[in-house]
């Protein structure tokens, strides 16, 4: 694997993007968009795996309107009320067609066309509604949204996705009440591109493992081997 990274430019100026490559070169894309706590050593790391797999990997700043450059440890609780009042300055819906403009970008990398310009959004907490706004308003390949809160207020939007879709929630998570949760599940039922997991138990950010007080091993890794199993079906690298 090779990092290096990128300048998307939109009318509004450039945000960076760091970018991680798979030792093939090529392959698909996907689109990782971060926590509340920006483009950090845990989105990196969740970069290299995902590259790992054989996928060419972009990770935008989307705070770079406000905070440029932001990337808040996990490994240190006084972090958090920082990171909130970074997402409360963020406008969400400029953020979402950020990430519409760097799934353009993701799509325009060489390594990324030699493989016919496939691409996805993945997300998690903060990214992973905004992995929802991509689903609804653009047209990635697939999107998997980890604990994305804000989706739960957004369920009327999910028909207009027509991509296959994974999402994970925790079933004990204090930030998405349950029945915000059991919510997207059932509206996940009725729509054949959704998938959705529960997984019981768990609680926000638990695939977070530089995280003490997020992280939850087992959860983590269930949610990551139906991750990597949903995506060698519906974005495989071969």
């Amino acid at each position: 694997m090779s990092t290096r990274t990128e300048q998307i430019r939109i009318d509004a100026g450039e945000l960076g993007a760091h970018v991680a490559i798979p030792e093939a070169g090529v392959g698909p894309g996907l689109l990782l968009i971060h926590e509340i706590f920006g483009v950090n050593d845990y989105i990196q790391d969740a970069a290299r795996r995902l590259s790992e797999l054989g996928y060419v990997v972009l990770a935008p700043d989307l705070y770079w309107r406000t905070q440029p450059g932001l990337a808040l440890s996990n490994a240190d609780d006084a972090n958090i009320p920082r990171a909130f009042e970074a997402v409360r300055r963020l406008d969400k819906s400029a953020a979402a067609q950020d990430s519409l403009a760097a799934l353009e970008l993701l799509r325009s990398l060489p390594e990324v066309a030699s493989a016919q310009g496939r691409a996805g959004v993945l997300g998690f907490c903060l990214g992973g509604g905004l992995a929802y706004r991509v689903a609804v308003q653009g047209d990635p390949d697939v999107a998997v949204c980890y604990y994305g809160s804000t989706i739960p207020d957004e369920l009327d939007d999910a028909a207009a996705i027509s991509c296959p879709t994974l999402m994970h929630w925790g079933g004990a998570d204090p930030y998405i009440p349950r029945e915000q949760v059991d919510a997207v599940a059932a509206m996940a039922a009725g729509n054949d591109a959704i998938e959705c997991h529960v997984h019981e138990g768990a609680g926000h950010a638990f695939d977070n493992s530089l995280s003490a007080t997020f992280h939850e091993p087992a959860a983590a890794a269930r949610a990551w081997e139906l991750t990597c199993a949903f995506l060698a079906r519906t974005l495989p690298v071969g």
